[in-house]
């Protein structure tokens, strides 16, 4: 039975029951969806920041088979899973592989970022040594039979020197892909490092380089995700694309509406706030397949006061609270991050994230979340 939680911002009196989200209803078919998922961390590994990541391979693995039997497929290796924010390229080429043998053995969607993060850091490398890093990547996704997303590159933010290095490298690297791949513009707002990608600061001119690399190759770019959180900026580039090139909202402020779309086009998904919302999101985009537009916005709508919670600034620990809210849904045994991240968000940030998540229903069990919120809350001396 549940009590009264004294949180933070006041006395809050958990939900008695949760959405009935079961699994096994199929992917949705209007709409291609991904989840980017995070990765469970070892919580007995002596290991601490700037260690190689040592995950509990168990329990992450068995996170995606959850994404999966709700009918989306998983973004693998992304920045949800704390790529340059504790995983390295050699924990993310594991997560790879072994994703990969999971998707096929349960037939699950996956894609997987391809990037450049064994570069080390300091002095900016060449272009030569970005290319060279970003095949080595490739050549694991593909060799694993994993659609490629080529993830924004801090190096090569630091290597360019203008939006010809860019348009060469990427035609470099589609040229090379052996399967249509995703491009993937992630903003400074999620890494401070990207600033100025595409060669400029100046988001049109930025926009234009990242169009031209695209028209000039549109048969090797399945899609494109945009992670701007700006959505009038989504839907002219949404617009502006070849045919037959898709775009994948990055956008966890408007996903709504971007994914509802208008009479000229939407967009489908890959998202990081999926990873907690999965079983409801792939709900609602079930419900957009029948043609019920206000069905699906009323099942999303509410959603994003929480999602604008998870990813207020610093936007980039946003992921603090992804981990958080899937140790409070029984999905892991503890609140334990790679590098220490369980400590970026404050205690207030993480109980309105209880607060606004239970709400919404998103826990199978209530009483579990409840009991372990109040643990958290006894660890800081607030448990009343």
């Amino acid at each position: 039975m549940t009590t009264t939680i004294h949180l933070p911002q006041g006395p809050y009196t958990p939900r008695a029951a949760p959405l009935d989200l079961a699994p096994g209803a199929g992917a949705p078919s209007s709409r291609t969806v991904f989840s980017a998922a995070h990765v469970v961390a070892d919580p007995y590994a002596n290991s601490g920041p700037g260690d190689p990541a040592a995950l509990d391979w168990e329990s992450t693995l068995a996170f995606r088979r959850h994404l999966w039997a709700h009918g989306l497929g998983v973004a693998e290796a992304m920045d949800t899973a704390q790529r340059g924010m504790g995983l390295d390229w050699a924990g993310a080429a594991d997560l790879i592989r072994r994703s990969a043998a999971e998707a096929r053995a349960v037939g699950g969607r996956i894609a997987c970022g391809v990037g450049t993060d064994q570069l080390p850091d300091g002095p900016a490398p060449t272009l030569a040594d970005v290319t060279a890093a970003y095949e080595e990547q490739l050549a694991v996704a593909e060799e694993n039979g994993v659609q490629p997303i080529l993830m924004a590159s801090r190096a090569l933010a630091r290597a360019a020197r203008g939006p010809e290095d860019y348009l060469a490298t990427y035609a470099h690297l589609l040229r090379q892909a052996s399967e249509p791949v995703v491009l993937h513009w992630l903003g400074p707002m999620f890494d401070p490092a990207l600033e100025g990608y595409w060669g400029s600061a100046d988001l049109d001119e930025a926009t234009d380089t990242f169009l031209k690399v695209i028209a000039e190759h549109p048969d090797k770019v399945d899609g494109i995700k945009i992670s701007l959180l700006d959505a009038a900026r989504e839907i002219d580039v949404r617009r502006r694309l070849p045919g037959g090139v898709r775009c994948y909202t990055g956008d966890d402020f408007h996903y709504p509406e971007l994914i509802a779309g208008d009479e000229r086009g939407f967009s489908h998904a890959l998202l990081g706030i999926f990873d907690p919302l999965g079983p409801l999101a792939a709900h609602a985009v079930r419900v957009l397949d029948t043609g019920d537009v206000d069905g699906f916005r009323a099942l999303l709508d509410p959603t994003v006061e929480l999602s604008r919670h998870l990813f207020e600034r610093p936007t980039r620990f946003y992921k603090t609270g992804v981990v958080f809210l899937a140790w409070l849904a029984g999905h892991q045994d503890h609140f334990t991050m790679v590098g220490g991240l369980q400590s970026a968000r404050s205690l207030p940030h993480l109980a309105k994230a209880y607060e606004l998540a239970d709400g919404l229903g998103l826990f199978p069990d209530p009483d579990l979340a409840a009991h372990r919120m109040r643990a958290l809350l006894a660890v800081h001396g607030g448990a009343r």
